[in-house]
């Protein structure tokens, strides 16, 4: 099933678990190389989530800003994009251009993501491809600018959403997650992926 709110671009069950499973494979791969840390915001305050990368830059935060770099915080460069996630992107993205990075957020129980813009970029023109597993994450979507109403979808494992053109600088963040609520990760949780094209 696909739905459009406020622009975001999403599509219901677009992986099935054969695809997820495959997936979740190539991402555990990346964290072997590249482990997944807790960041500390600009404020000096840790992060619910704890986060990786693949590809040329990895997202980074620490009392120097929100920003991409090019090697893991562990000094290693980060792990190539699994091809698996580069389909997703090539499925629903026109064009040549491949991203530069894939940010992976791991939601353990309690996490939350924030009410954020993805402006670290250097063209807006490029979508955000966001793709879910695990457990459900409920989406809250705002406006271009911060506080006004708000609307909420849950989002659930496999669901991929394409946040391009007008959207692209929409506020949005996960207010919770279903903790339990999949069972494509033992232990719990969801994992976020976020294709991203940085130069």
């Amino acid at each position: 099933m696909r739905m459009s709110l406020r622009g975001f671009d999403i599509r219901k069950g677009w992986l099935d678990e054969a695809a997820q499973r495959a997936l979740l494979a190539d991402l555990r791969q990346v964290a072997r190389a590249a482990p997944f840390f807790r960041p500390d915001t600009p404020m000096g305050r840790p992060m619910s989530v704890r986060m990786t990368s693949a590809g040329r830059y990895g997202w980074y935060s620490d009392a120097k800003g929100y920003r991409y770099v090019e090697r893991h915080p562990s000094g290693v460069a980060w792990p190539a994009i699994p091809a698996s996630a580069l389909a997703i992107w090539r499925a629903l993205v026109p064009g040549d251009r491949l991203p530069d990075c894939c940010l992976i957020n791991h939601y353990g129980e309690g996490a939350r993501m924030g009410m954020h813009q993805d402006r670290d970029e250097a063209d807006f023109s490029w979508p955000v491809v966001s793709v879910s597993l695990g457990d459900d994450g409920l989406l809250r979507i705002g406006n271009l600018t911060r506080g006004g109403r708000t609307e909420s979808v849950w989002l659930n494992s496999g669901d991929v959403v394409v946040m391009g053109g007008e959207a692209r600088l929409t506020h949005h963040g996960i207010d919770r997650i279903r903790f339990g609520s999949s069972r494509l990760l033992p232990k719990g949780g969801r994992l976020n992926l976020t294709l991203r094209v940085v130069d």
